[in-house]
């Protein structure tokens, strides 16, 4: 059985490795002339970061490493309520971390400013990198993280094939990046958005209280929504750790 300690440090590392990886492609290699990995990289970038640490944390903590998805897990039934606080401190101060070595790192480069739309903010509106609509990007992010909550549960039913939860999840934050980055530059995750709009401030930091509201009623729903349609008297769904 792992201690607090042990799970809140596992989702704090996790959560950082996410942030440095999804949003530093954005910031340090997207864009990287003749180099560059371009909007698709960034994507399978935000991916593999998911997927190379369930591997790795899935059994101390679940791999959370989102607010949203320790929420989703608990209005599914596999995550318990006493938790989310401790879950939720440490994705935040991870992915705060992460955001500020980003920036040490990126202002090392010559010329280096940091615009409003820096480090790979979430934005709606003047703040989209599509110009989209708030209602456009609140929708899409509620809509993205209530699939992305599904594809979780289902994955990790313990009635799903072993061992390929991370390879769908994965998958599926991809997907989603690629589907999304144009509208919001994609949150789906309240924690991911804090480091950056913290470091950023000024709209990103206005416009933040968005990117916990949509994410985490996304979240409810996907929860809600698996654990009603998976329902099965027989199984007994995970709890800690047996959930990504």
């Amino acid at each position: 059985m792992m201690t607090n300690t042990q799970r809140g440090l596992a989702e704090l590392l996790g959560t950082f490795w996410l942030v440095f990886g999804g949003c530093g492609s954005a910031v340090l290699a997207a864009g990287f002339p003749g180099l560059g990995i371009g909007f698709v990289g960034v994507s399978l970038a935000f991916g593999l970061t998911v997927l190379t640490m369930a591997y790795s944390i899935g059994h101390i903590s679940g791999c959370h490493l989102n607010p949203a998805v320790t929420v989703g897990l608990w209005a599914g039934g596999r995550f318990p309520a006493k938790d989310i606080p401790l879950y939720v401190i440490a994705q935040v101060v991870g992915a705060t971390v992460a955001a500020y070595l980003l920036y040490f790192i990126a202002s090392g480069a010559p010329g280096f400013t940091l615009p409003p739309n820096g480090l790979a903010v979430n934005g709606l509106d003047a703040l989209s990198p599509g110009h989209y609509s708030m209602a456009a990007g609140l929708v899409i992010e509620v809509v993205l993280t209530f699939f992305f909550l599904l594809v979780i549960m289902g994955s990790t039913d313990t009635r799903a094939p072993a061992g390929f939860a991370p390879i769908a999840i994965g998958l599926a934050l991809t997907l989603i990046h690629l589907i999304s980055i144009p509208v919001t530059n994609t949150s789906v995750n309240p924690a991911r958005s804090t480091g950056p709009a913290l470091v950023v401030g000024g709209l990103a930091l206005q416009q933040l209280w968005w990117f916990w509201l949509a994410p985490i009623v996304g979240g409810l729903l996907g929860g809600f929504v698996y654990k009603t349609l998976g329902a099965d008297a027989s199984v007994k769904p995970p709890i800690e750790g047996e959930a990504i």
